[in-house]
């Protein structure tokens, strides 16, 4: 695992271990089992469901309920085809942009135990500069021989990508840092939260990234009174963008959503937010993003309406392995996050 400052306000070592361990939709085993044995820690009761959604809940004093969600899947891909030479086809498993497979580092779950491989590239002074990947012409190559392959890679194998997790100045960078940043945040707002007045429900979702798949089946289980998604956002902050299309910028603070391409959220339960940032002084942005969605949306109509908000982690380079956060903006999450939650009296009225 990477080095990190030792002086951050929440526990890295943690966020290391989220954010490299492998879990993709639909094989969210490894996370799980870490995300567990947190929220058993700090919550009464831990249950999870037939998808594979963690639910930790800590009961309050009134049967109001809040849901906090936060997707723990991340992108990879499934073996859909081992070659008669022994390299692997893949198919995908959440949005890729094939661009930034090019001699990528990977590690293939099988039955067997865990196989390194490398995504193909080849040289440049080789390459027909007018050639455009697509996911379909991406290999992976473990370094054995076909029979040995064939013995050992089975089709519907996992793959994830595999990046260590480092500080790089002020940002932490990694694989999977989406959503794992935010898992690493309701993990440490559970750890601050006692006896609130009304019951949370802390729950890791699967599934998010192939269609919120997890929320949108946990809104039905839960019913929640008020659901609150947290998940990462689009930073573009970058010299290859103008500024209108930034959405957020790292280190200004804790995204506070009010729309995306799946919700529009609940305007009084956004403005509580910006309130309780306010009140505590807390570092945030707005948040409108063009295109993408999260759980939030998963849980606004699934069983009847549900008032939803949502809170952002801004992150450069989304869906890649160098995903880059803001340690100022992680933990301003964790501040939002906790101090919302612990002023939430269940008498808010959110209706419209």
């Amino acid at each position: 695992m990477g080095a990190f400052e030792t002086d951050f306000e929440f526990d890295t070592g943690l966020l290391a271990e989220l954010t490299e361990t492998s879990g993709v939709p639909g094989y969210e085993d490894r996370i799980r089992e870490i995300v567990r044995r947190e929220l058993s820690a700090t919550t009464d009761t831990v249950r999870s469901d037939a998808m594979g959604n963690v639910i930790g809940t800590l009961d309050g004093t009134s049967d109001y309920s809040v849901v906090v969600a936060t997707h723990m899947d991340e992108i990879g891909f499934m073996v859909r085809h081992i070659t008669d030479d022994g390299f692997l086809t893949i198919d995908a498993l959440g949005g890729w942009d094939p661009r930034v497979l090019r001699a990528q580092r990977v590690t293939v779950h099988t039955d067997d135990g865990d196989l390194p491989g490398v995504i193909g590239s080849t040289p440049p002074h080789t390459d027909d500069d007018s050639d455009e990947q697509s996911i379909e012409d991406v290999y992976v190559d473990v370094g054995l021989d076909a029979e040995t392959v064939e013995t050992r890679v089975s089709v519907g194998d996992l793959i994830t990508m595999d990046q260590s997790t480092q500080q790089v100045g002020d940002h932490i960078t990694g694989k999977a840092i989406d959503n794992r940043v935010s898992v690493c945040a309701m993990v440490t707002a559970a750890r601050q939260l006692t006896a609130p007045d009304v019951t949370i429900h802390f729950a890791a979702t699967v599934q998010e990234e192939v269609g919120l798949r997890g929320a949108s089946a946990l809104g039905v289980d839960l019913d929640p009174d008020l659901a609150i998604a947290l998940d990462t956002t689009v930073a573009n902050d970058i010299p290859s963008h103008q500024a209108k299309e930034h959405v957020t910028e790292l280190g200004e603070g804790t995204g506070i959503k009010l729309k995306d391409s799946g919700v529009i959220t609940n305007p009084k339960v956004h403005s509580r937010l910006q309130s309780v940032a306010e009140q505590a002084e807390i570092p945030y942005q707005m948040e409108i993003l063009p295109r993408g969605r999260t759980d939030t949306a998963g849980f606004q109509t699934t069983h009847g309406a549900t008032p939803v908000g949502a809170i952002s982690v801004p992150t450069r380079y989304l869906h890649t392995v160098t995903e880059s956060v803001h340690h100022a903006d992680l933990t301003a999450t964790i501040d939002l996050l906790t101090a919302f939650l612990e002023s939430e009296t269940g008498e808010h009225d959110y209706r419209l």
